[in-house]
């Protein structure tokens, strides 16, 4: 127990577990990195790499452990292709993983950087070694994008972080066949005025399945006179329907304090795309970007990230979009 707060996330004694150092081809920076566990126990990590012209591509990383160890793909795993999909001209960023058990499936959603800015493209792969792309599904500018792990009234359901003029918020989307998307909402709004996580908000990793709800880790943007700092906070939606917006916490839960949290090239930054979650269902490993440099790895109790929740949060029962007023005036200020 800290002397203030509650301290959720520790982070892991190896950190940063990967830098470009450790690339076997020259690169600028790796982070933000989608991560899930394979059917043989080995936890892959799809890692953003910021290559030296400034262009980015995935690459996978391999480890028994999920620590050290790490066996990278000799060259890029999955490459910008602007011949056939002029959307990735810029390059691919932000991966996130979700494995679809009835289809036996892996769903990687990502940012596609072209002309018209970033915008959400989808890609499917069974190995991590060929993949299927989707194209572009929701147009730019939106990005912080990943899929439900399970479909609701027969649709697959998106998350995703569009940006208006008005602000950038949370919202959802549904398809019935990964291609065609509508039914657009939203679901989380940015909060307004001082609070961390005012204007600007966007997903993290995706959604985790807890027998209380879905659990959502969002990040927060706060400006201030020097930058901004991204920090994580936590939000919980019903089971059988996503919209519905359960509670949300007030306080940010991890942010950026080590030294490779603060400075980089984007310094005073966590930023996490991925998890995993070990055999006994409850211990996560939370893998993260840390000053859009490196990635660290950080672990946690999904039942205390519950629990907090519980304690910092606001109930915020109600349908997507429908309690954005609330969630300003629902506490002190």
């Amino acid at each position: 127990m800290h002397a203030s707060f509650k301290v959720l996330f520790h982070r892991h004694e190896k950190n940063p577990i990967l830098t470009a150092r450790d690339w076997p081809y020259p690169v600028h920076s790796v982070f933000n990195a989608g991560a899930t566990k394979l059917d043989d126990g080995t936890t892959l990590l799809l890692c953003r790499v910021e290559d030296r012209r400034g262009i980015s591509h995935l690459a996978a990383a391999r480890s028994r452990n999920g620590v050290d160890g790490w066996e990278i793909d000799p060259e890029p795993t999955f490459k910008p292709e602007p011949e056939q999909h002029p959307e990735e001209l810029w390059g691919l960023e932000d991966p996130r993983i979700t494995y679809l058990p009835d289809e036996k499936l892996y769903v990687i959603a990502y940012t596609a950087f072209g002309k018209s800015g970033p915008g959400v493209a989808l890609a499917t792969t069974k190995n991590f070694k060929s993949f299927k792309r989707l194209g572009l599904v929701m147009q730019p500018e939106d990005k912080d994008a990943a899929l439900f792990p399970q479909k609701f009234d027969g649709n697959y359901v998106l998350i995703h972080r569009p940006v208006a003029e008005l602000g950038c918020h949370i919202w959802i989307s549904y398809s019935p066949d990964l291609y065609n998307w509508g039914q657009h909402k939203l679901l989380l709004p940015a909060r307004r005025g001082a609070w961390w996580d005012a204007n600007k908000i966007g997903l993290s990793p995706p959604p985790i399945k807890t027998d209380r709800g879905w659990l959502v880790m969002y990040h927060g943007v706060r400006h201030h006179a020097s930058g901004s700092l991204y920090r994580l906070g936590l939000a919980l939606f019903d089971l059988d329907d996503p919209e519905i917006c359960l509670r949300r916490g007030q306080s940010w839960m991890f942010g950026p304090e080590e030294q490779y949290e603060m400075v980089g090239d984007v310094g005073g930054v966590v930023f996490p795309c991925g998890y995993t979650v070990e055999e006994d269902g409850d211990t996560i490993n939370l893998y993260y970007g840390a000053a859009d440099t490196c990635i660290a790895l950080a672990r946690g109790s999904i039942q205390e990230m519950l629990d907090w929740l519980q304690e910092d949060g606001t109930e915020l029962t109600g349908v997507a979009g429908q309690h954005a007023e609330r969630v300003e005036l629902s506490t002190p200020v």
